[in-house]
């Protein structure tokens, strides 16, 4: 057997398969998990830094004490299950009878790097009464290996894969001590809490955002977890892998950046996010005026009703986001000056498509969008680093 100090660090180990990067259609819901799991690190500095798509769906590296306490979370998603509770039987249950095939086999079977193993394992579905023990915390009374609930776990475990062991020659009831089950009931649910959680964070920092400024950091987050899953480790590895001290510094950079911008009615920012997506000077002047334009317009509406100003600007920024975030997630392969193009052709198309009983609105739509990237919430150019 390989001794204990040439097991490699998991930021080192090349993962078995890339199948999940290459299949990551509809993987939403782990995108979001993911994203959750950034928002932990940022606000743990114990977590040193996350991985997407590599040893498993994602992974979490700690540093609790020492070197020697650094552990690794192997943390598996499971959104497209049947619509029943999660049993023992699913969990062990091995693919045409071979071993190792399992749920829990799996999980186990990446305990094969030199840093102390954890496993989680979170679900869309709720758990049966029996695989209840491993929802609760470590520390919590029910999971402690002589209640009953947990020695009847280890039981079944021990009668449908006992003989399975990890390659480091840990067996199910390590797996058990060291599992944590989460059920995370929808999407929904999970990207609600994660925008509660940046908000209480920006505000604890000095930093207090609006939902939908945090709105724009989320969506930047989710890009960053999906564009490290969609990478292979052969070419891209180092960058599959989120560090703490670059998350906390770009956090922090883009916060600021919005906190600041909110504050800043010049139109300095608009000309610089122009500026970096290479667009002419003409066409930033342009864009400066329909801007100032639109504020005044605003302010103390002359052509439109209020009910009005609030629908455009509804629609305006419902677009701009879903373009945004199809531009990030690289489903837009345009270089910024097009992404720019294609931003005001909608806005002239919603225009087209409200004006059939009014008058035409492209200025004031082209200068809600002006005014967003004004604020920061909107870049021509792709994710920042």
């Amino acid at each position: 057997m390989t001794t204990q100090a040439s097991w490699p660090s998991v930021d080192d180990a090349v993962p078995d398969e890339e199948g999940g990067p290459i299949a990551r259609t509809g993987f939403s819901y782990q995108d979001e998990v993911a994203v959750r799991l950034l928002i932990c690190m940022l606000e743990d500095p114990t977590i040193l830094k996350i991985h997407c798509e590599t040893q498993d769906d994602i992974v979490v590296v700690r540093q609790l004490q020492g070197e020697a306490h650094r552990t690794v979370e192997y943390v598996q998603v499971k959104a497209g299950e049947p619509d029943s509770l999660w049993s023992v039987a699913n969990v062990c249950a091995r693919d045409k009878k071979k071993v190792g095939s399992s749920i829990a086999e799996i999980s186990l079977g990446r305990d094969k790097c030199k840093e102390i193993s954890k496993f989680r394992i979170v679900t869309l579905r709720d758990v049966v009464s029996e695989l209840r023990p491993l929802t609760y915390d470590f520390s919590a009374p029910g999971r402690a290996a002589e209640v009953l609930g947990m020695i009847q776990l280890s039981k079944e475990f021990e009668t449908r894969i006992g003989e399975f062991k990890s390659p480091k020659g840990n067996d199910y009831a390590f797996w058990l001590e060291n599992c944590i089950w989460e059920v995370c009931h929808s999407q929904a649910s999970v990207e609600r809490d994660n925008l509660l959680r940046l908000i209480q964070l920006a505000q604890a920092e000095g930093r207090p955002l609006l939902p939908e400024q945090i709105e724009v950091v989320q969506t930047e987050l989710r890009s960053k977890a999906k564009t490290a899953g969609d990478l292979k480790w052969g070419k891209d590895g180092h960058r599959k892998i989120i560090t703490r001290a670059h998350l906390r510094t770009w956090w922090i950079a883009r916060t600021t950046e919005i906190f600041d911008g909110a504050s800043d009615q010049s139109g300095g920012k608009l000309k610089t996010k122009m500026q970096d997506a290479k667009l002419s000077e003409d066409q930033i002047a342009l864009a400066i005026e329909l801007r100032r334009e639109y504020a005044e317009e605003t302010r103390a509406p002359k052509y439109l009703d209020t009910s009005d100003v609030s629908r455009l600007q509804q629609r305006a920024r419902s677009e701009i986001a879903t373009l945004r975030a199809q531009y990030m997630a690289g489903e837009l392969t345009l270089n910024p000056s097009e992404f720019y193009a294609l931003c005001i052709k909608r806005m002239d198309e919603i225009s087209s498509e409200l004006s059939v009983d009014k008058e035409d609105q492209s200025a004031f739509l082209k200068g809600c969008l002006y005014d967003i990237a004004d604020r920061c919430l909107l870049r021509f150019t792709g994710a920042s680093a």
